[in-house]
Parts: C-alpha cells; structure tokens; sequence
C-alpha cells in the first residue's frame, strides 16, 4: 500500500470536458498523474463509486463546501478519484456542481487503485474492484498525508479533516 513519502503511481486518470480549451478536447481527456501533480499541491480524495449514497451525499459536497479555504491553505486542486469511467464522472460533475472547485477523475480501470494498493472489492455487492475511501494531501507528486477509511467507514477522509493537516 502506497504511504507517506511515496510518489504517486505514474497512471493515466481521464477527465470529462465539457467544453474544448486549453488543449483539451470535449469529452474524455488523459491526465498523467505525474505531470498533473508536479509542482501542485493536491488534496486528493477517492471513493469506491460515483452516484452512491455516502460519496453523493456526504463526500464530494464536504470539498466543495471547503474548496475556497482548500485554497487559502496552498491547495492547487482538489481531486476526487473513483473506479468509474470518465463519462459517469462528468455526470456525476455536473450533477454535484463541481466545476471550478473539485476534479472529477476517472480511473476506469482501477490502474491508480491498483498501483496504490487501496482496492476494495466489492463483486459481492455487483459493483467489481473498486477504490477504497481515503483522501490524502500530496506535493509535487509525492504523499504527504494519508487517511484510509476503514470498511464501510466515513471518519478520517472527509475535507475538514484533510483540510486540517493542509493548514498544518
């Protein structure tokens, strides 16, 4: 499992646009992890799935309640991370409201989760390997905090407490 110090895996997400610009194309977009995060401050969130209950209700709104002071602290972007694909995810971006303060990454086949060691899986449940819940603040491509959920468990990857170790 990936931990503090490590660099995060250098995997491709996709991204959503929804409009063309800044080399960007509509639709589905690569974003290299490791470009994407050099010389960034990143708080990152992943998730095991978009649309689902405690990710739609409690999850992404709390980033995007706390984006602005995400910022304030020295926060480049904020990412939210699930093993869904880019088209689910812009969905799901639009549906949140995320634009200009969350990005909404795909890792459709679970290559990041995988590489990071925070599966989940969940075949049980008909939903497949997924991502496990956690967050964590990364610096130029290498963690710097990390808060794993336990199974079934919304405590310690939430934004306040993610936003508490970035103004740390």
């Amino acid at each position: 499992m990936i931990k503090i110090g490590d660099s995060l895996p250098a995997t491709t997400l996709m991204e959503y646009s929804e409009v063309e610009g800044e080399g960007c194309s509509i639709g589905p977009n690569p974003v290299p992890v490791d470009k994407a995060t050099a010389g960034k401050t990143i708080a990152l969130f992943a998730l095991p799935g978009a649309f689902t209950p405690t990710c739609s209700a409690k999850h992404v709104p709390g980033y995007l309640e706390k984006a602005a002071e995400f910022k304030a602290a020295g926060v480049d972007e904020i990412w939210c991370v699930s093993v869904n694909d880019a088209f689910v995810m812009g969905a799901w971006a639009r549906d949140q409201k995320t634009e200009g303060k969350v990005r909404m990454l795909a890792d459709g086949d679970a290559a990041f989760a995988k590489a990071t060691g925070l599966t989940l899986d969940l075949t049980g449940k008909g939903l497949g390997l997924r991502s496990n819940r956690y967050s964590m603040l990364v610096r130029d491509g290498k963690v710097v905090t990390l808060n794993v959920e336990a199974p079934g468990k919304f405590e310690v990857s939430d934004a306040a407490t993610l936003l508490a170790q970035a103004k740390a």
